[in-house]
């Protein structure tokens, strides 16, 4: 199993890897298209349109054996929402498709500005604040949590559930990937509890368990796609926003521009999920023997799909792919997926983002460190634990 390029041995989980990954993303896209990495046990896509091949050929790449790196957590996820193909998949996507859709979300847009008022602006206020631990570790699972109807002492368990899930998406023989293993325990074991009476009158959560009495999915499926919208909802927002302020504060020209021209807010926050890209990656699986780039693949291999380092290629996004630049124009990023398995939920997410990002340009002229960021370690999701801010 190699390229002509032979295989690498480097090891993308290390804490040096995970703390800053772009060098070796980097040496990844130089050596090939497709890489075969001894240490994972699977070839690495590295280059932007051979993750966006990998992606929107479904028959030929499933995710049915599951998006992780090992036995365990492929076998747990096998027909859900994220490891699922067509006809199920679309069954799945469907129960809240209409909640999800530009025009059931049209009217969250002003409730979610003044949400995002009522969070940012006692932060401005006190004069500095944690950009993660007080606004986007807030901010979004709040939002979240409503709009599922998740009980009010659940809730503060939904942000340690998900990074451990994702967590587990890391090889079988890092320690890292099992850590949060009594966490999923505790997570399933609620979910066990869960009929549509727990969840508020109204909700998306109450509306995933009304489709399984209508037979519109199986019962079994009610508590997963739950797990879905509690866990896998939120990562991107959370840890873009936090991003984003240590960004800003990094490169304040970048911000004064936006202050000065609020119609760039969504091409900063494409820009954003560009450069730091929550999901660095899930995995698909060979269904039969095809050649990807010209590289022969046998059926069954693993293949990771890499979206942090196709969205630093410079091969596509131009010699400056390493630069924050909020004018760029990097709509066609991979951080919400691309193709059949593109993220349901970035809609919302782009509504949460914006909202807080121009509540944010009224009150803040300028954001500075007060010390240098704490990065979160997590296999498959990039982000901190900690920017602590002063603003003006």
């Amino acid at each position: 199993m190699t390229t002509t390029d032979g295989p690498l041995s480097i090891d993308l989980f290390t804490d040096e890897s995970l703390a800053d990954p772009f060098p070796v993303y980097a040496r990844l896209r130089a050596t090939g298209p497709v890489v075969w990495l001894d240490t994972a046990q699977c070839w690495a896509v590295s280059r932007y349109d051979d993750v966006r091949s990998v992606l929107a050929d479904w028959e030929n790449f499933t995710s049915d054996q599951g998006v992780g790196l090992n036995d365990d957590v492929n076998a747990a996820l096998q027909g859900t929402l994220l490891a699922s193909s067509p006809p199920l998949h679309g069954t799945l996507r469907g129960v809240l498709a209409e909640q999800l859709s530009p025009r059931g979300l049209r009217n969250l847009d002003m409730d979610l500005k003044q949400r995002a008022r009522e969070i940012v602006e006692p932060l401005v206020a006190r004069g500095q604040f944690d950009a993660v631990q007080d606004l986007a570790r807030v901010f979004p699972p709040t939002v979240v949590a409503d709009l599922v109807g998740i009980p009010d002492e659940v809730r503060p368990r939904l942000i340690p559930w998900a990074d451990a899930i994702f967590n587990m998406m890391g090889p079988g023989d890092k320690p890292r990937t099992f850590s949060g293993a009594e966490l999923v325990r505790e997570q399933y074991a609620w979910l066990a509890t869960v009929d549509g009476s727990v969840l508020n009158d109204g909700s998306w959560g109450r509306a995933i368990y009304d489709a399984a009495e209508q037979g519109k999915i199986a019962p079994e499926q009610a508590p997963r796609l739950l797990s879905a919208y509690t866990s896998a909802a939120m990562d991107t927002t959370i840890n873009a926003l936090g991003s984003a302020v240590w960004l800003f504060a990094e490169n304040p020209g970048q911000w004064t521009r936006l202050r000065e021209d609020r119609s760039l807010i969504p091409s900063a926050f494409n820009e954003v999920l560009r450069l730091e890209t929550p999901l660095q990656f899930f995995t698909r699986a060979a269904v039969r023997d095809v050649e990807l780039a010209g590289v022969p693949i046998a059926a069954g291999d693993r293949v990771m799909v890499m979206y942090g380092s196709g969205n630093r290629d410079d091969r596509h996004f131009g010699p400056d792919a390493s630069q924050f630049r909020i004018d760029r124009d990097a709509a066609d990023h991979l951080a919400f997926g691309y193709g059949m398995h593109g993220c349901i939920g970035q809609g919302l997410a782009r509504l949460e983002a914006h909202a807080v990002f121009e509540v944010l340009a009224e009150n803040v002229e300028s954001f500075h460190l007060l010390e240098p960021p704490v990065r979160h370690m997590n296999s498959a999701i990039r982000g901190l634990e900690s920017v602590r801010v002063s603003v003006k």
